[in-house]
């Protein structure tokens, strides 16, 4: 039975993807050739990256990802969850439907609630730090390409909303401007408390604002881009490999994915911009068993859109991570094989929902690593949080920064950096899958304390007498 759901739950994801991705090409392309036949302008086909990749893609999965990480929490900690909800249909009643329908009472009662303001409160103020905290980051994944750029019905499709040459420039832009929300939710409130998580939030961002920017300039020096997607842009250029061959009519090789020639970029920007999401273990700012809380005197819908701003940011940073880091809608081999079967190039709108559909399975596999971080880590302290940002994560990204530039300067082909990187990949996963001290020492005690009972090296008396090393 678990088998099974899996199964189908698989295809319905796969479907789900593939079909998103196809409605966007088409309604693009429909909406391109419309401007450019009969208004005689360009661009209409960001109208249909808006409404169907944007609000269909990122709302949708925001919205379901209030009940995955309720769902995935509960399985962490070995705990059932929603899982019931009283219908009125024959043979659906009392059924789980695997939590669900919870989510139509969820965005009812947000909709309808009551939205309670202070009488202190400043109203101008309090009514803009919800639109402040949500537009910016929704506004980000203007810029992320869900897809390759192809013609749609004779007309050149872009699956991004828009491709500016400033492009990671205009994400650090935006991205700052969600400071001002919470400042501004914290400080109108006129409560102390929901300032000083204001004020917690403010200082979080601002100290991971500086390791944020240094992350990425190792990826700009190596593509000599700023852009993410178009000719020439980031998402682009990691479709070619650093050592490559073919199998036949295969090709295969290491792509030139940014986690490969950056791995320690992609650990540095994944920290700073997770610090930013001031999601657990950097939830400092929204410390509710010390009820401190930058929106702590918000209801409503005014609540949801704080609620529904975080889940919107783990699915942008997604995004991000995976046109910068993993090759956007790249496959890491076959890539150019795909782009020659004949049918896929009758068809062009199969193969931009083939691709699109890869891309959108990476934001999945990265929206659960992100989900699983924060279950599984207690929340850090604020001094720890600072530490962090000023004097681990900033003299790393100068170190990156001043290696990356060293060895592109030695070898342009990106060889050498590839190499560095896999050095680094080997320390992240010895530092990692080695126990901390405390636990090798512990277990060599046991050891040595169990090795003495199999040699007969104490005696029943001497057993008796043996007391653990902790009692003292």
């Amino acid at each position: 039975m678990r088998i099974g759901f899996l199964f189908v739950s698989a295809a319905l994801i796969l479907g789900g993807f593939f079909s998103l991705m196809a409605a966007a090409y088409a309604l693009s392309g429909f909406l391109e050739g419309v401007g450019i036949e009969h208004l005689g302008i360009h661009g209409l086909s960001g109208i249909g990256v808006i409404a169907v990749v944007m609000l269909g893609g990122v709302m949708v999965l925001s919205t379901l990802l209030t009940m995955a990480e309720r769902k995935w929490s509960a399985l962490i900690q070995n705990r059932v969850g929603p899982n019931r909800i009283h219908l009125p249909i024959p043979g659906l009643k009392d059924n789980a439907l695997f939590g669900l329908p919870h989510i139509a009472p969820d965005v009812l009662k947000m909709l309808s609630k009551e939205a309670f303001r202070p009488k202190a409160a400043n109203k101008f103020l309090f009514d803009l730090a919800p639109m402040l905290a949500f537009g910016p980051v929704f506004a980000l994944f203007a810029i992320v390409p869900a897809g390759p750029t192809l013609d749609i019905f004779g007309h050149r499709v872009m699956m991004a909303v828009a491709s500016p040459d400033f492009g990671l420039l205009y994400l650090f832009a935006i991205a700052s401007l969600a400071v001002y929300g919470t400042s501004l939710a914290g400080w109108s409130s006129n409560n102390k408390f929901a300032l000083l998580g204001g004020v917690r939030a403010s200082s979080q961002m601002i100290s991971y604002e500086v390791a944020l920017g240094l992350s990425l300039v190792g990826m700009m020096i190596s593509f000599s881009t700023v852009r993410l997607s178009g000719v020439g842009g980031i998402a682009e250029s990691q479709a070619a490999y650093l050592w490559s061959t073919h199998i036949g009519s295969l090709d295969v090789g290491l792509p030139m994915w940014g986690i490969f020639i950056q791995p320690l970029g992609f650990v540095l920007f994944f920290a700073a911009s997770f610090a930013e999401t001031k999601r657990a273990p950097f939830d400092s700012p929204e410390g509710e068993s010390e009820i401190v809380g930058y929106f702590l005197e918000y209801s409503g819908m005014q609540f949801g859109m704080f609620m529904i701003s975080e889940f919107v940011e783990v699915v942008v940073l997604s995004g991000v991570l995976v046109t910068i880091f993993f090759g956007a809608w790249h496959l890491p081999f076959g890539n150019e094989a795909l782009q020659q079967v004949q049918f896929l190039r009758d068809y062009p709108i199969l193969m931009g929902a083939l691709f699109g559909t890869v891309f959108w399975l990476k934001v999945l596999a990265l929206i659960f690593l992100q989900l699983l971080i924060r279950w599984t880590f207690p929340r850090f302290r604020y001094d720890q949080v600072q530490n962090l940002g000023w004097k681990i994560l900033l003299p790393m990204g100068l170190f990156n920064l001043f290696v990356t530039g060293a060895l592109i300067l030695w070898d342009p082909s990106l060889r050498y950096l590839a190499l560095f990187g896999f050095v680094v990949i080997g320390i992240f996963l010895f530092l990692s899958l080695t126990p901390p001290r405390q636990v090798r020492l512990a277990e060599a005690a046991a050891d040595d304390h169990g090795g003495g009972h199999g040699h007969g090296g104490h005696d029943d008396h001497g057993d008796a007498h043996a007391l653990p090393a902790n009692t003292h």
